[in-house]
């Protein structure tokens, strides 16, 4: 009787608790993300926002310009090398979900190069009666004649793995599979694999993604498969791999402690060797049995000190035993970060960020054991990458483009390191009436926040002309200059469009991000902020014509300053965001961005993310700027719930200017192919014309 009285106690406060967190967030019912009441108020949201906005002049044109620019056979098809063959995916009209492909270098050289299809998704997807989208082909070296193929339905992160034999373009019958999840899979051998994946009650980290890996022999069932590594369920995840190299493979562990640390461990001998390296240091590369590392924060090793953002190598032999010798390779300065590290047969190439504008550095050993450095010959003010590169052979790929210049494909022979123009993208507007500033705006506390402006060469500083103000600011992403031709759409009207460099992305390396973690994340709003500010007071526009817009991350950046500055901006475009920073570790893959935003289950570190959430900071009796909500609700790595209930709140308070817009299918990205991601960025155009442009 006593156990009774206490369960109905128990069952009693906890009915108590359910509806005090509902009274609470009484939108809490809209994270049902499948829900039939949560997608009935989804299409309700749908219809009007879908009648408001098709209805806006010029809308049909604009989706239709889209969709021509996304299927557009003018583009790059950016290959990846493999031994003889060049490997792409490709969607167009014809080909809406896609076609995996491959053909030689010589036929890549020719305008109309003969591809040979490997693998049509969208044949697939018929066959099947799946919404496949392709997420990649993982092929087994040296030959890469059998490869692990990854399908997700609807775009979401989750994914089906198949094993797929290449010479043959077909399935391999009895071959590895794995049904639906978050999953790391990646070959040892032609019958083994590590994977890590959802193996059961218990298997994944609170983030959603696999804590344990293990190794897989052909013809057994995965229960039987060994366990190599267990992470805690802490940590974001854990991966196994093989480093395959003709100097010998290296199998290894990584367990993702957070977003920015990881402990890496080597398989040798059947024990996991841990390497001996910081926490927040990253494996950049191998060259000549050597490791490359990248650094997040300085390391004293005797009496040398690495700066943090550098770039260092040591013998890989010394390493796995623990000796720390290292040289220093290239480290950032005031202006200058390193973007990327790629290897060759005799060379390292390294792109860095000059004040947010992209170079090349070529880096070779002397007799003597030091580096001569050389810069790579590429156009000035645009971006730089570099890809297909690889030990055998010092040739490589490398991109170049700027806000203003389609990208154009270089391949670059190792015997002349000359790069050779081989393909260059339509021009999708005329780039000749506008030009690219590059200006700096004053934050909060003084430093100096970079933008690009681009705009036409005759526009009058008058403050009426219609500005779309992009930024992200986070996880060390780095926002740089490049072509869009669906922007030159803008452009044409009369917009002005302006990328910010706030921190909290990598644009000035490590230390620009670590600037905004957690309790310094105000400084990322308050750079924003000082960038509207300065385009107002340059009379570049003003408060009724200036636009912000940001996805996942950047969502968060304009929900956040739109609620702290309601007064600066009078139209927002919030894609894919975080909104309700309470939740937000609860929610799919919140928990592993903690190391970005702070825990908001600490009390202390909610008093202070309490001061920006969204979510928490809507009030009813202020006049917000218009604002388009989108999200997908097969996304499942930001939960489409944070734009559900911000858009219902927002809306419940009589906030009248509020839209919502959902993909049903189409991921983190929004869209699951080429015509719903045309027809999600008119409606976000047609949203800004409607509410930046005069009305004739």
């Amino acid at each position: 009787m006593k156990m009774y009285w206490l369960l109905l106690i128990a069952g009693l406060l906890l009915q108590a608790g359910l509806i005090l967190a509902q009274d609470e967030d009484p939108f809490l019912w809209l994270e049902d993300v499948t829900g039939d009441k949560s997608m009935e108020w989804v299409k309700k949201q749908n219809a009007v926002t879908v009648g408001k906005f098709e209805a806006v002049p010029g809308f049909q044109a604009t989706f239709g310009k889209f969709r021509d620019i996304l299927d557009s056979k003018e583009r790059i098809p950016y290959p990846s090398k493999r031994n003889e063959y060049l490997y792409n995916f490709w969607r167009d009209a014809e080909h809406p979900r896609g076609i995996y492909r491959r053909t030689t270098l010589d036929e890549y050289r020719k305008d109309n190069p003969a591809w040979e299809i490997i693998l049509d998704v969208d044949a697939l997807a018929k066959a099947e009666n799946e919404n496949w989208v392709f997420r990649g082909m993982n092929a087994l070296y040296p030959d890469y004649n059998r490869a692990l193929v990854n399908l997700s339905r609807g775009g979401a992160d989750a994914t089906v793995v198949r094993e797929f034999d290449i010479p043959s373009k077909s399935f391999v019958e009895n071959g590895f599979t794995l049904p639906e999840a978050k999953q790391n899979v990646s070959w040892v051998d032609e019958d083994t694999l590590f994977v890590g994946t959802n193996f059961g009650e218990g298997s994944l980290t609170q983030s959603g993604y696999p804590r344990i890996v293990k190794l897989w022999k052909r013809g057994t069932p995965l229960t039987e498969a060994k366990t190599i590594y267990e992470a805690d369920p802490s940590s974001v995840m854990a991966i196994g791999a093989r480093f395959f190299s003709e100097d010998g493979h290296m199998d290894y562990v990584i367990d993702g402690k957070t977003f920015f640390t990881r402990d890496y461990f080597v398989l040798q001998d059947g024990e996991l060797k841990k390497l001996a390296i910081p926490a927040d240091a990253d494996i950049a590369g191998y060259f000549k049995k050597q490791l490359l590392f990248s650094l997040r924060s300085d390391w004293t090793i005797g009496e040398q000190t690495f700066k943090k953002g550098s770039v260092i190598i040591g013998p890989a032999d010394d390493i796995l035993a623990g000796k720390l010798n290292f040289k220093l390779l290239i480290e950032p300065g005031e202006r200058l970060s390193i973007e990327g590290v790629s290897t060759t047969k005799n060379t390292i190439l390294v792109t860095v960020l000059d004040n947010v504008v992209g170079k090349l550095y070529q880096f070779t050993p002397t007799v003597d054991g030091g580096w001569q450095r050389q810069t790579v010959p590429v156009e000035d003010n645009g971006s730089v990458g570099v890809f297909n590169t690889d030990e055998k052979s010092d040739d490589y790929f490398l991109s170049y483009q700027s806000f203003l210049t389609p990208d154009s494909l270089y391949f670059v022979p190792g015997e002349t390191g000359k790069p050779e123009k081989i393909k260059s993208q339509t021009a999708f507007f005329d780039a000749s009436p506008y030009h690219v500033k590059q200006y700096e705006a004053e934050s909060k506390d003084g430093t100096r926040i970079p933008y690009f402006v681009i705009m036409r060469k005759d526009a009058e500083l008058n403050g009426k002309n219609p500005t779309m103000l992009y930024g992200y600011g986070g996880f060390q992403v780095s926002m740089t200059p490049g072509y869009s031709g669906s922007r030159g759409l803008w452009l044409e009207k009369g917009g002005v469009y302006v990328m910010a460099n706030i921190r909290g992305g990598g644009e000035f390396g490590p230390q620009w991000h670590q600037a905004a973690l957690k309790k310094n994340r105000h400084k990322a709003f308050e750079d924003f902020i000082a960038v509207g500010e300065d385009l107002i007071a340059r009379k570049i526009t003003s408060r009724d014509r200036l636009a912000i817009q940001g996805g996942s991350n950047g969502g968060l950046l304009v929900g956040t300053v739109m609620t702290m500055r309601p007064d600066l901006f009078k139209a927002v475009v919030c894609a894919v965001p975080l909104l309700d920073m309470k939740r937000y570790t609860k929610l799919l893959a919140g928990a592993s961005w903690a190391a970005e935003y702070g825990d908001p289950d600490d009390p202390d570190m909610w008093e202070y993310i309490k001061t920006y959430s969204p979510y928490h900071n809507v009030k009813k009796d202020v006049e917000y700027p218009a604002v388009l909500f989108y999200t997908s609700t097969r996304d499942d790595r930001v939960h489409p719930g944070h734009s559900r209930k911000m858009t219902a709140l927002m809306q419940e308070m009589g906030h009248d200017k509020v839209w919502y817009y959902e993909n049903i299918e189409g991921g983190h990205a929004g869209a699951a192919d080429n015509k719903q991601r045309a027809y999600m960025m008119a409606l976000g155009e047609a949203f800004l014309y409607d509410q930046l442009f005069d009305k004739k």
